[in-house]
C-alpha cells in the first residue's frame, strides 16, 4: 500500500506564530515551497495552522496591510489539518477533499516530517485520481 510518507515531499520548515509575514515570505522563497506550518510560539511541535503564499499577498498585501507588521499567528486559523505518515493514498485524498485544501502535513510519531502538495500527488497518483481530487477541491459550494 502507498502510504503518506511514501508520496509526501520530506521536510518542513516551520515558521513560529510570532513571526513577520515578510519573514516567512523570505523563507518560502528560499525553500521554494508555498505553504509553511505555524507553529505555537515557544513549542515548534505543535502546529497552530498552515500560511500560504496566498494568505501573505491576498489576506495582506491585497488588504493593505504591511507584511513587516502582521504575523503568521494572526493567520492561524481554525483546526490545522494533518494526516499520519502510514496513512494510505485513499485517506490522504479523502483528507484533501473533505476539507477543500490543496496541501497536507505529515504527521510520524507526533513530528512533522513532510508536507503532501498537488504537485506530490500529481507525481503519483494516476490521472483519473487527480481529476476526481481537483473536482473535490476546486469545486464551488
Amino acid at each position: 500500500m502507498t502510504t503518506a510518507k511514501d508520496i509526501m515531499h520530506a521536510g518542513a520548515t516551520w515558521i513560529p506564530a510570532h513571526e513577520t509575514l515578510d519573514r516567512a515570505a523570505q523563507l518560502m522563497r528560499d525553500h521554494q515551497v508555498g505553504a509553511l506550518p505555524i507553529s505555537a510560539d515557544g513549542e515548534q511541535d505543535r502546529m497552530v495552522g498552515i500560511l500560504t503564499d496566498r494568505d501573505i499577498v491576498v489576506g495582506c498585501v491585497a488588504a493593505g496591510h504591511d507584511p513587516s507588521k502582521v504575523t503568521a499567528g494572526e493567520f492561524a486559523h481554525g483546526t490545522p489539518r494533518w494526516i499520519d505518515a502510514d496513512a494510505g493514498v485513499d485517506q490522504v485524498l479523502n483528507e484533501m477533499q473533505t476539507h477543500r485544501i490543496r496541501r497536507l502535513p505529515v504527521v510520524e510519531n507526533k513530528k512533522l516530517i513532510g508536507m503532501i502538495s498537488e504537485a506530490d500527488l500529481a507525481q503519483h497518483l494516476s490521472d483519473d485520481q487527480i481529476a476526481a481530487w481537483a473536482e473535490q477541491v476546486y469545486a464551488r459550494g
